[in-house]
């Protein structure tokens, strides 16, 4: 049996075994039983000068071979979003020139009814240079970006704006505002509600950091706004809280779970209601996520669970606190898997993790049977700790 060398936080290193791959099939069809997008990151050009605070050099060829697989398996890309490095990497001409590419390609994909199924994208005000502007400049700040996203005929994710969160002094503000942009939306829209976890700039969103008092802001836009909305995207890492606000979403109004924590089970639902996905996770286990709907689609809850239940142990490595550096394992996991050359990020932000984090996360990915070709993954990983002078156990 073939072993990987894990390392912990003393330096010590560990063999662990590395069992067969279990086989998952990519669907025959759409996708039935629920709306599953994968937030995808962005691959960057490895000799390009991708150090922190310079214009992003985009691997095109990579990156767009990123979102075929995520397709192949009926997940529809979620693009341009956090995990696609806005606001930590990802500059205002890179995130149009991904937006405009990944909306093309999504084109020419036949497995979506409509291609709001097969790729959203987001819709911030990040391109705007003063970190405090006024409520009009946002409401100009996002109603450019939307223009630019209906334009390529993508759906939408309305973001969380730091722009927003910074000039709003009451819920009142974030009613005006979220009243103005949605005004202009030529199809139903996805909101998003992005917690402090995953940017502290965002504390007190949607005008309250009371997650109730918060959520009734949120009820109230999407009630003034039903068709303008198609759903919203929690991502709290609170189940309980999500649970609540789905419960009492107007009807056809979908709740996208965000929460890389918890995502199973509220995937799943109580039997009455259920989250679709929207997740950064669903990118790094984009074959099981896929077998686990599959599985609900066969009314097999028993299989989803063997096959989704032990991916969350990995998301929470991923996403473990500082949780804004999740990116980083989400591309780990991409080279592991063979999606992309190196592990290297745009804005460097390859660093932001540890080699003993990034162990933990090969452990995990091998106890849930995300490693699609594991020889390779333990080929890579081993020239990754001889790069920074540790040897693997032979």
């Amino acid at each position: 049996m073939t072993s990987v060398t894990l390392v912990d936080d003393h330096g010590r290193r560990t063999a662990y075994p590395v069992g067969s791959v279990g086989q998952l099939a990519r669907p025959a069809g759409p996708l039935r039983s629920r709306i599953a997008f994968a937030a995808a990151h962005v691959v960057p050009l490895a000799w390009a000068n991708n150090v922190p605070g310079a214009p992003a050099g985009i691997d095109w060829d990579a990156t767009l071979a990123f979102r075929r697989h995520l397709w192949s398996w009926g997940l529809g890309v979620a693009d341009a979003m956090d995990t696609a490095q806005r606001n930590m990497g990802l500059d205002a001409a890179a995130t149009r020139e991904l937006i405009k590419r990944s909306t093309l390609e999504a084109r020419s994909e036949s497995g979506f009814v409509e291609l709001a199924d097969a790729v959203v994208v987001g819709v911030n005000t990040d391109h705007l240079d003063e970190p405090v502007i006024s409520l009009d400049q946002v409401v100009a700040g996002y109603l450019e970006q939307l223009a630019f996203a209906q334009d390529q005929g993508a759906g939408v994710v309305l973001m969380a704006s730091r722009h927003l969160a910074r000039a709003a002094r009451s819920a009142e503000d974030y009613l005006t505002v979220y009243d103005r942009v949605l005004a202009e939306a030529e199809r139903p829209v996805i909101l998003h509600w992005l917690g402090e976890a995953f940017d502290p700039q965002l504390t007190g969103y949607f005008g309250s950091r009371n997650v109730h008092e918060a959520s009734r802001t949120v009820l109230q836009i999407i009630g003034d706004h039903v068709r303008q909305v198609r759903g919203i995207k929690m991502s709290l890492l609170d189940a309980e809280a999500e649970i609540s606000l789905r419960s009492d979403l107007p009807d056809g109004v979908r709740l996208f779970t965000g929460d890389d924590y918890n995502y199973a089970r509220l995937i799943e639902g109580d039997g009455r209601r259920y989250s679709d996905a929207l997740l950064g996770a669903f990118a790094a286990v984009a074959p099981n996520a896929s077998a686990a709907i599959q599985a609900l689609d066969a009314d097999d809850h028993d299989r989803y669970h063997a096959i989704l239940d032990p991916t969350e142990a990995l998301a929470r490595q991923i996403f473990a606190a500082p949780t804004f550096y999740y990116k980083t394992g989400v591309a780990f996991l991409s080279w592991l898997n063979g999606h992309q050359p190196s592990p290297a990020m745009v804005g460097g932000l390859h660093s932001a993790r540890s080699l003993p984090h990034l162990s933990e996360i090969v452990r995990l990915a091998i106890e849930a049977n995300t490693l699609t070709d594991p020889d390779q993954a333990v080929a890579r990983w081993h020239g990754l700790l001889a790069l920074n002078g540790i040897e693997a156990l032979s």
